[in-house]
């Protein structure tokens, strides 16, 4: 059984929330639940409709799908919500340029599933620590994995928030899944970069194990994010395998 919390904060420097979070403890279609945190780009209408857009998207079409694997379902799903937003981008020059990241997640038992695209990312946090399951889509997490950038210069770098992957912003979405063992106990974080880009993975860790209740868990991680500048929107779901 699990348990969640979602929650998204304008942060201290900018006059438009971008982020869209969602959270479904119970079936979503024949998704057993259905966990996501979208960030839009393209402008401030723009932006903030991609994600929000997205997200209603990707739950409608999972209500409607018929498949029963969770892989089939996200996969056609996402592909959906990816055609429906680069049409409306074509469709409407106010438009031109707007896409969103997505992350996503599903858990069956101990059987989870992570979708990805873009630069949100999903953490598994338990007594042992924490680990990113999603990997980056960006410019700087491919000059890591080429060796090329440790991930203390990425974190510093420049071009940290040049992304290479979105949806809406081609006519195909090239999307990453990690299926993976979900562990009793185990919380599970979705976010965007305003909250990984403010708080080190260490600290995401510490405030995730110190509370109890995951809605001050998820509190302590927008507050710390502020704390530390807030130069994004911050979004958070946070998921407890009870």
């Amino acid at each position: 059984m699990q348990t969640s919390v979602a929650m998204t904060d304008i942060g201290r420097r900018r006059r438009v929330n971008q982020d869209c979070v969602y959270a479904s403890d119970q079936p979503v279609g024949n998704l057993p639940n259905l966990y996501i945190v979208a960030d839009g780009m393209g402008g401030h209408r723009a932006g903030d409709l991609a994600s929000s857009y997205a997200v209603e998207l990707v739950v409608k079409a999972a209500e409607r799908c018929m498949d029963e694997r969770p892989a089939l379902i996200l996969q056609k799903a996402i592909r959906y919500a990816n055609h429906e937003l680069y049409q409306m981008a074509m469709e409407h020059e106010e438009y031109h340029g707007m896409g969103t990241t997505l992350v996503a997640l599903t858990i069956s038992g101990y059987e989870a599933l992570a979708v990805n695209i873009g630069d949100s990312r999903l953490y598994e946090v338990t007594s042992r620590g924490i680990w990113q399951i999603s990997e980056d889509h960006s410019l700087v997490a491919e000059l890591v994995r080429k060796g090329e950038l440790t991930p203390g210069e990425a974190r510093l770098h420049p071009d940290k928030n040049i992304i290479t992957r979105a949806l809406g912003i081609q006519e195909r979405a090239e999307i990453d899944l990690f299926p993976f063992q979900a562990e009793r106990g185990g919380r599970y974080l979705l976010c965007s970069d305003g909250l990984s880009n403010m708080v080190e993975d260490t600290e995401l860790c510490r405030l995730i194990q110190q509370e109890k209740k995951l809605h001050e868990a998820g509190g302590r991680l927008i507050l710390e994010a502020n704390r530390n500048g807030g130069t994004d929107n911050i979004a958070v779901v946070l998921v407890e395998i009870e």
